[in-house]
């Protein structure tokens, strides 16, 4: 019996989806090993332990990643606010920390941009009008009032991953498409230009707590991010500290 060629459209999903699965796996690879890296700084395991416990459900390997790219921005912050676009837009996936009281203030659903991908995010850029999401360590600015109300505009800290933050115009902002009502109706939340968009209800505060100077880490298991960051490997050797 002859066989039949594989489909054009299962051929093309294989295509797609395949380089996808290695570059995670390299990505899990490379969060295992977090927990058996140096820390920069004496700060950055009790942050990590203190992120875990006031946010449990959140994955530790996340949250220590994000403390090492504090410690190693050199700077004390008074918020932290921690997005992992690894988990679909369905789920909460945004937590903003004080980290002078030790608090969790928020837990949140967020958007992701229109180009990252559907209930899951799954391509970044950092490429003005690919309406897509941008990874990295991201210094809050001012707030202000603009077309979608009131915003908070970022500053990448990251060249080439998230440093034209400010010229595509990628601010937090409240939207009508990010909350339970939304889910409800399309089975996902709502998407954006590339800004993480929450709820209106809860915009305002929520800017107004991470306002100024404050930070935002956004993660998803990008293998050549993880691997090249200079805020996740300033404790390691050279040739990683030849781009800082």
């Amino acid at each position: 019996m002859l066989r039949r060629p594989l489909p054009n459209l299962l051929f093309a999903t294989l295509v797609l989806v395949l380089p996808l699965l290695g570059q995670q796996a390299r990505a899990g690879e490379l969060l295992a090993q977090t927990s058996t890296v140096p820390a920069h700084s004496s700060q950055t395991q009790p942050l990590a332990r203190m992120l875990s416990t006031l946010a449990p459900e959140a994955d530790r390997r996340v949250l220590r990643l994000a403390a090492r790219a504090v410690s190693c921005a050199g700077r004390d912050a008074d918020q932290l606010a921690i997005i992992d676009y690894s988990l679909p837009s369905t789920q909460p996936r945004l937590w903003v920390f004080d980290l002078v009281n030790r608090t969790l203030t928020f837990k949140e659903l967020v958007a992701h941009g229109r180009g990252s991908g559907n209930a899951q995010a799954m391509a970044f850029s950092n490429v003005p009008d690919s309406w897509q999401s941008s990874l990295g360590l991201f210094r809050t600015l001012n707030s202000y009032q603009g077309s979608n109300g009131y915003s908070l505009r970022l500053e990448g800290l990251e060249p080439g991953v998230n440093d034209k933050a400010f010229e595509r115009a990628i601010v937090i902002h409240g939207a009508d498409y990010a909350d339970e009502e939304f889910i409800a109706k399309t089975g996902r939340l709502g998407r954006s230009h590339g800004c993480p968009a929450v709820r209106e209800d809860i915009a305002s505060p929520l800017i107004d707590s991470i306002k100024d100077g404050q930070y935002l880490f956004v993660y998803y298991p990008d293998a050549d991010w993880l691997n090249s960051s200079r805020f996740l490997h300033c404790d390691s050797p050279a040739p990683q500290l030849a781009s800082q």
